[in-house]
């Protein structure tokens, strides 16, 4: 499909066409990149999410299915509907934003995936995100364009939520680097050798990241907000206690039963 621009079905209806010399070439060398490990999305410059083609580079994080259950919290906690087997230290309760009009920050946006799936599925809400790569930013912009949602969000570059106003936002979801070097054995190797590490990893722990982004979510977040996060089950223990003193602690599993979303509303 890559190499000769055409999608899956022309593929099956057309067994008998042959790769031209340029073709067999592109092919060849696309084969000898992944042999070196390097993803085939970095390869192809294209990764699926949330229904959308979505161009990435080795300045982003490669989009993955888990993160879309990220997506899937928001609209749940807007609508107050109850998703999957949640992991609550308390009765759960609706929410406190208006679904007629409500303000989300995306942190760490990277390619722009949790965000432009937002902007799709929530059409009454106001995005913005951030990211302290500028390049990174340069991928989720041309995202945006590509799946004419430019006008819906408002990309920054800052340091986690820098520069925000207090109490000034619904919503604080998140995909941040939670991975510890001290687990880097255990991660696959294309992902360490070729997938940006201040996206992948944290610091000795894999927490420390959110041990910074969950004072300042606390700050810009209106009461009655919430903040959605991915984590993995390593630090599932670590987010719930540096959640302490937020209204609602919700950990959320995937479906392979590993805890993958943290959410906890902040005090009305």
């Amino acid at each position: 499909m890559f190499t000769i621009g055409r999608d899956r079905a022309f593929l099956y209806g057309h067994p008998e066409q042959e790769l031209t010399a340029e073709e067999s070439a592109r092919y060849e060398a696309a084969l000898a990149q992944r042999s070196l490990g390097i993803p085939a999305q970095y390869i192809t410059g294209h990764q699926e999410f949330w229904g959308m083609d979505l161009i990435v580079s080795p300045a982003v994080l490669i989009p993955r299915p888990e993160t879309e259950h990220v997506v899937e919290r928001v609209p749940e906690l807007v609508t107050g509907r109850v998703g999957r087997t949640v992991l609550s230290d308390q009765p759960r309760v609706g929410l406190a934003p208006s679904p007629a009009k409500f303000r989300i920050a995306d942190v760490g946006t990277g390619s722009g995936c949790i965000a432009l799936a937002l902007a799709k599925e929530l059409p009454q809400a106001e995005i913005h995100a951030t990211d302290i790569s500028s390049a990174a930013l340069e991928i989720a912009r041309a995202n945006a364009a590509r799946h004419q949602l430019a006008n819906r969000i408002e990309f920054r570059e800052a340091d986690l939520l820098a520069g925000f106003e207090p109490e000034s936002f619904d919503f604080v979801v998140s995909n941040p680097p939670y991975v510890g070097k001290s687990e880097e054995d255990t991660v696959q190797l294309e992902v360490r050798k070729f997938e940006p590490r201040n996206a992948v990893f944290a610091g000795h722990t894999g927490s420390e990241v959110i041990e910074r982004l969950i004072p300042q979510a606390q700050n810009i977040l209106k009461p009655g907000g919430w903040l959605v996060m991915e984590i993995s089950g390593t630090i599932a223990e670590r987010v719930r206690a540096l959640l302490q003193g937020w209204k609602e602690v919700q950990i959320t599993k995937d479906l392979q039963g590993i805890p993958r979303v943290a959410a906890a509303q902040k005090s009305i």
